[in-house]
């Protein structure tokens, strides 16, 4: 079976030549237009739903290709009445001048419906006039009793009501004229009646469901609360509200002892035996172990009191993960608690086979634990997180570059300034209203980090709120009320040559653009979860682009590169370098046509680490053997067919970057092709499917936050152990790996108006 998938892939890529990558340009633009394009088409989307603009029906956003590489190179707008394409930068500006303005030929203004409501009481008088309002036409009806009440008869008079709503077309004439009597009551209390239906219409009564259907309806119930986790209270269910809305659509009342109860422990055991049943299947697994962290740099998961919610996942040679188990632990751990709960977690898997486990990432905590696990294991190889080493560079930034000292010291002492000084801040708010106009509807003070400087959320918004705020603080210091306070405050004449010096917006730029750029990175490893092989190539690419950023801004390059090397080599592990050496991916094609690995681009220590990490990775009866092998690959390295279809390239169909067809090729040569490899081929596996970062279930606040409270309760925490297993295993399904806080964040983002969010993807898309 293995030779016959070999052979059906020789045949089948063989006929695939390497297609090289797009320019850097045209990934950005492309990236910049997807980027546009997704921002119009969820303002479309909400627009549709009836939260946005009436236009957005007619109007249809539409990526137009370049002939020539294929990519987007520009968003357009589409009239779905008339097909006429129109330019996406202002789409309100479109709809005013399209289609309210009649320049559509198939659009019609009586489209727009009206609802009665819309409808003045002086429109409605005016439709029909009365006639003879004097008070002599006005007559009296006289009772036995003496009381006696008038009625202007002609006032009363009626237009035809079917105008408005085909049910008034009981009124038998639109000339009807009441007269003041009995039957003219009985006719308005049937209006009245009308109208009072048309504006609180009684829904249909809701068909009965059968019983299958509503055991259904439940059980989706019952999981969206559980994959929730914590997002929705379960409290909630018992709310008076959310009872009348099952009533409504024909769902019995759910009580909370259900929902904790049975249905949990079901759904619990079905999911546990599925994760069980995939562990199983595989022939070895990787832990990834999230949440070691404390509160602070790149934690999702650090409460104050110090709780904080370990996750332990396992990575699959397919590329799947799914969850083991959670681990709650208050205030600080120590680092041998933190390798007996991974060895745990190893054996409850294993058994007494360890070696089906070849590997531990986690994030950067206790690396003793790690560096012990793998001395005790040698076929295992133990790595910190990718996100938290790159992550980890800004705060190393921070402590050792003179230049960002300076920046944020000389930022702090502008926004405490800006902050405190009444007088300044009223200047200040007024430029910056005038700048922003309605872009902000509330205008807040400046952002200021923690003394210390380790909070490197606040400290990069700090960097941002002058930054945005550079032309208002410009104007505040040429303001004749600054020269006031300059003559009574020395600080604010510093503070004020500071502004105007082009020397901080320089500096300011330049670290903002530092912090940003390896920002950015971090996000790109977070989206693309590289392997273990990828390692080398992405500190490379980082030593490159710091190389351009020292260029464009004239900043020396030596001290930014002791950090950086200082970073690496805390970080670095010889498994990279072997991972680098044995992906077929990375192997580089030579003047004699074949595709060998790129020792080239090893330094001389890290060519020792890929002979000594393989040899430990075997036995020692081995060693000499899967060294031979080593220096086989070394010299002969791959058929070319295998590896132009192991590094072939498509663009992606949402960012338009160019990414590898098939990622698990790399490992599937080595099963299949390089099968006079057997002991290096077994290393080759073992190796390259391991990951390089964590993927992470995150939990949100809500949750922990009742996980807390549960105190020593051992049936609360055995709900809550249940309830994180199922949404993890959720999330894993589903490849989400954000938060419902991040989602939240976003949303909100985008909810601001139609307007803003456009302006906020034009920006974006310009800037890139």
């Amino acid at each position: 079976m293995a030779t016959t998938a070999t052979t059906s892939t020789a045949q089948t890529l063989a006929t695939i030549e390497p297609n090289p990558s797009s320019a850097s340009t045209d990934d950005q633009t492309a990236k910049a237009i997807n980027k546009r394009y997704e921002g119009l088409m969820t303002v479309r989307s909400k627009a549709i739903k009836g939260k946005g603009a009436w236009y957005w029906v007619h109007l249809e956003p539409m990526l137009v290709p370049n002939s020539e590489t294929g990519l987007p190179k520009a968003v357009k707008l589409r009239c779905s009445l008339c097909e006429a394409m129109f330019s996406a930068s202002n789409p309100s500006r479109t709809a005013s001048e399209h289609l309210k303005r009649g320049t559509c030929p198939n659009f019609s203004s009586s489209v727009i419906p009206k609802p009665i409501s819309s409808i003045s009481p002086s429109q409605i008088s005016s439709l029909g006039s009365p006639s003879g309002s004097n008070h002599s036409n006005h007559r009296k009806r006289s009772s036995g009793s003496g009381g006696g009440v008038s009625y202007n008869a002609n006032s009363l008079e009626l237009v035809d009501p079917t105008q408005f709503c085909p049910e008034f077309s009981y009124i038998a004439s639109p000339h009807l004229r009441l007269s003041g009597g009995k039957e003219d009551l009985g006719a308005l209390e049937m209006l009245e009646n009308n109208v009072k239906k048309l504006k609180s219409p009684k829904a249909p009564p809701c068909p009965a469901l059968s019983k299958s259907q509503v055991d259904s309806a439940i059980n989706l119930l019952a999981e969206w609360v559980y994959e929730s986790c914590g997002s929705v209270s379960l409290s909630s269910i018992e709310n008076p509200k959310f009872k009348a809305f099952l009533n409504q659509v024909g769902l019995p009342a759910i009580s909370l002892r259900e929902i904790a109860g049975a249905r949990l422990d079901t759904k619990f055991e079905q999911v546990k035996n599925e994760s069980e049943a995939k562990i199983k299947d595989a022939m070895f697994f990787q832990i990834a172990s999230d949440g070691w962290k404390t509160k602070g740099l790149g934690s999702s998961y650090g409460l104050v009191g110090g709780e904080k919610l370990v996750n332990l996942t396992v990575n699959l040679p397919n590329g799947s993960s799914v969850f083991r188990k959670a681990v709650f632990t208050n205030g600080p751990v120590s680092s041998k608690y933190a390798e007996e709960v991974l060895w745990e977690t190893i054996t409850s898997i294993c058994g007494g086979v360890a070696r089906q486990c070849v590997g531990i990432v986690a994030d950067k905590f206790k690396a003793k634990a790690l560096r012990n696990l793998e001395n005790q294991n040698h076929w295992m190889v133990n790595i910190s997180c990718q996100v938290q080493g790159f992550t980890s560079l800004i705060k190393d930034f921070n402590k050792e570059l003179t230049l960002f000292k300076t920046v944020i010291e000389n930022c702090v002492r502008v926004a405490n300034f800006f902050n405190t000084k009444l007088q300044v801040r009223n200047s200040f708010l007024k430029y910056q209203l005038q700048q922003h106009e309605h872009e902000y509807t509330e205008l807040r003070m400046f952002r200021v980090p923690s003394n210390d400087f380790e909070n490197i959320v606040s400290m990069y918004a700090m960097l941002e709120d002058i930054w945005d705020s550079a032309h208002a603080l410009q104007l505040v210091v040429l303001d004749e009320s600054y020269k006031v306070v300059c003559a009574e405050d020395p600080v604010a004449v510093e503070v004020g040559e500071m502004i105007r010096s082009a020397e901080f917006w320089h500096e300011l730029e330049a670290v903002r653009s530092l912090v940003k750029l390896v920002k950015e990175m971090v996000m790109e490893i977070e989206a693309e979860r590289p392997l273990i092989g990828r390692c080398l190539p992405l500190w490379e690419d980082l030593r490159r682009k710091v190389k351009d950023w020292c260029v464009q801004f004239n900043v020396p390059e030596g001290p930014l590169e002791k950090v950086i090397e200082k970073r690496f080599k805390k970080n670095y592990h010889p498994a990279w370098s072997a991972a680098f050496i044995l992906d077929p991916l990375y192997l580089f094609k030579d003047t004699s046509g074949k595709y060998l690995p790129p020792f080239k681009y090893l330094t001389p220590e890290q060519e020792k680490d890929v002979d000594k990490l393989i040899t430990r990775l075997v036995s020692r009866e081995e060693a000499h053997i899967v060294l031979m092998e080593l220096m086989k690959w070394r010299s002969e390295g791959l058929d070319p067919t295998y590896a132009q279809a192991v590094q072939f390239k498509r663009p992606d169909p949402i960012t338009g970057k160019m990414k590898v067809a098939n990622p698990q090729s790399s490992r599937l040569v080595w099963e299949t092709s390089l099968r006079e490899f057997k002991l290096l081929g077994k290393v080759a596996v073992r190796l390259l499917f391991l990951h390089a970062t964590l993927c992470g279930f995150k939990s949100n606040w809500s949750f922990l936050r009742w996980v807390c409270t549960q105190g020593n309760s051992r049936v609360g925490m055995d709900r809550a152990q249940k309830m994180i297993f199922i949404a993890a295993h959720a999330k894993l399904e589903r490849r989400d790996f954000s938060s419902e806080e991040d989602k939240d964040t976003e949303l909100f983002a985008m909810s601001n108006g139609e307007d803003d969010l456009l302006n906020k993807v034009f920006m974006d898309a310009s800037s890139v």
